[in-house]
């Protein structure tokens, strides 16, 4: 209890007043001592520890950023303008064209399709466009140290960086990424990459940032441990017979209730569907108005990437975007 009101007053504090550590690193923050104790008790040497977080440094531009995502200020309609258009499908069949043996390769190893592969690292990146400008180590030091809302969270990425470091033999002052930290084609987190990123062409090296294979292997493979199954449904049309309880809609994004339940409740679907299989009610706003679908449980898998219906709602709609703008071009060569 005394442990919980010590950080609750110095989150009031940094809050209030801004961290004073920013000019000279992080080192001296008063919870750096955690961070520290926690990494030389895995056999990490204290001071090279402090050494490193006395380089990090507070970006203003982070802490901004964080705090304006669009997933919470934009309607569907807005969200998808900004990744279904046809640059970034274009750009997803050119990736898939150059490609096409990996991501072959990837669905036949791990069962997902390539054109969720494709989305995921085109709605993440534009294809490697856009990995991030920010020093990683600079953006999990700035949240886990100077964002109390979630300083938690951050430090213990903070943490896994400098494992994932140690682990791949990096420069923890060296690889870029974005404001949270995610790093590479797929914009992985320190933890995700720990657990989840694979070495797909076999060098010994995971490299997320500049070898297309093995960040496709990876994106590839976190779907796969989170449950993807091959060949199910990602969401399903809905049919409201009479009214629907408000509540019903937007409840949360795991499927909690079977498509047989709605349909007791005269929320309907498709008839070639399981009517065992689980479904989470959506209500979207368009720009002609409200549309309704139900996420099924691969939908709920594409939420575990980032944990948003439109995020996942646009990842969906750019995979079969892109699916579809390639499928004459391959008629043409076959």
């Amino acid at each position: 209890m005394r442990k919980t009101l010590g950080r609750l007053l110095l989150a009031s504090t940094l809050l209030t007043t801004g961290s004073v550590w920013a000019s000279s690193g992080y080192e001296n923050h008063p919870l750096a001592g955690e961070v520290v104790e926690q990494l030389a008790a895995e056999g990490f040497d204290a001071e090279e520890v402090r050494s490193v977080l006395a380089k990090a440094k507070r970006q203003e531009s982070i802490l901004e950023a964080i705090s304006r995502p669009a997933e919470r200020r934009l309607t569907w309609g807005e969200y998808r303008k900004i990744f279904v258009e046809p640059r970034r499908i274009k750009q997803g069949v050119a990736f898939w064209n150059e490609h096409e043996a990996t991501l072959k390769r990837a669905e036949e190893t791990y069962g997902v399709p390539a054109e969720i592969i494709v989305s995921i690292i085109g709605v993440e990146t534009r294809y490697g466009r856009i990995m991030g400008r920010y020093r990683v180590l600079d953006a999990l030091a700035t949240l886990g140290f100077d964002y109390p809302k979630r300083a938690d969270f951050f430090r213990g990425q903070l943490v896994d960086f400098m494992r994932m470091a140690r682990e791949e033999q990096l420069d923890p002052t060296q690889p870029l990424g974005s404001y949270a930290g995610a790093m590479g084609y797929g914009q992985f987190i320190p933890s995700s990459f720990r657990n989840y990123a694979v070495d797909f062409d076999g060098d010994g090296k995971r490299d997320i940032w500049s070898n297309e294979v093995d960040a496709i292997g990876s994106v590839a493979n976190y779907f796969r441990e989170h449950g993807w199954k091959a060949g199910e449904p990602v969401r399903s049309n809905v049919v409201i017979n009479g009214s629907a309880d408000p509540s019903w809609f937007n409840a949360g994004l795991k499927p909690e209730l079977t498509l047989a339940q709605w349909h007791e409740r005269g929320i309907a679907t498709r008839r070639d569907l399981d009517p065992q299989q689980p479904a989470t009610l959506m209500e979207l706003t368009m720009e002609d108005g409200e549309h309704y679908w139900f996420g099924l449980h691969n939908f709920y898998v594409i939420t575990r990437y980032n944990h948003s219906r439109l995020y996942a709602m646009a990842v969906y709609e750019l995979s079969q975007a892109i699916k579809d703008a390639r499928q004459p071009e391959t008629a043409q060569e076959s």
